[in-house]
């Protein structure tokens, strides 16, 4: 399996940014780590080698992108609105140099997004926010509600990074156009998050599915599970 790192200075962060790409060509897939994880988590954690097969014959490019969420939600030591702040400079990084890296690299227009746990979130935020890019959505275990992390703390920059808040009102047609799965497990601590997610999906009427596993948990091995199956559904 083909593997680069890259790193550059994020003019939109005001610091360094780092990467792993697998693969040299297919269908250009962003995969955000958990919780404060870093951009070499799903390779150390299997994820990667879950999907292998669809890497190494030229199916999916798969861009592991760092967070920054030791910055921004799970930063105690600045006031909530900070945070809030430095979350939109990551999103910002994301939309103006990311994607049009991967679209340059992969001379493809509407990519996937996907993540486990919080990185389902940042994968969900994404795409709600820029539906006009996006085609699949794989949550895993993902989390759309960030509000616990801002001690009461209320503002426009946590509004529109806030799925639950702002997607009722969201009625951009490509919302209707993408490809969306919600995986989650009937023991998994994020299950009433993705039921609530698809709650609002349904009452738009956007076509999505929620996947509840059997005797499963919010860890690794269930994601294992269905990340290289959520992507054999890639048309």
């Amino acid at each position: 399996m083909t593997e680069n790192y890259y790193k550059w200075h994020s003019p939109h962060l005001g610091r360094e940014i780092e990467m792993l790409v697998f693969g040299e060509r297919g269908f250009p897939l962003i995969l955000f780590p958990t919780s404060m994880g870093r951009y070499y988590e799903s390779k150390d954690r299997g994820l990667i080698d879950a999907a292998g097969w669809f890497v190494d014959n030229g199916l999916v490019k798969i861009y592991c992108i760092d967070s920054v969420d030791a910055h921004s939600w799970y930063n105690k030591h600045v006031p909530p609105y900070e945070r809030a702040r430095q979350h939109l400079a990551y999103d910002l990084m994301l939309r103006s140099e990311l994607l049009p890296r991967v679209i340059e690299e992969t001379c493809i227009g509407r990519i996937a997004v996907a993540g486990c746990s919080f990185g389902g979130y940042h994968a969900a935020n994404f795409a709600f926010r820029y539906p006009g890019h996006v085609s699949y959505l794989f949550s895993l275990s993902g989390v759309f509600d960030v509000r616990f992390r801002m001690e009461h703390y209320y503002d426009d920059n946590l509004y529109f990074n806030n799925p639950v808040d702002y997607l009722p009102d969201n009625n951009n047609p490509d919302l209707w156009r993408m490809g969306i799965i919600l995986g989650t497990a009937d023991r998994d601590i994020s299950r009433a998050q993705n039921e609530l997610l698809s709650g609002i999906l349904t009452a738009k009427n956007i076509s999505h599915w929620l996947d509840v596993r059997p005797n499963a948990v919010h860890d690794w091995p269930l994601w294992k599970d269905l990340f290289p199956y959520y992507l054999s559904l890639m048309k």
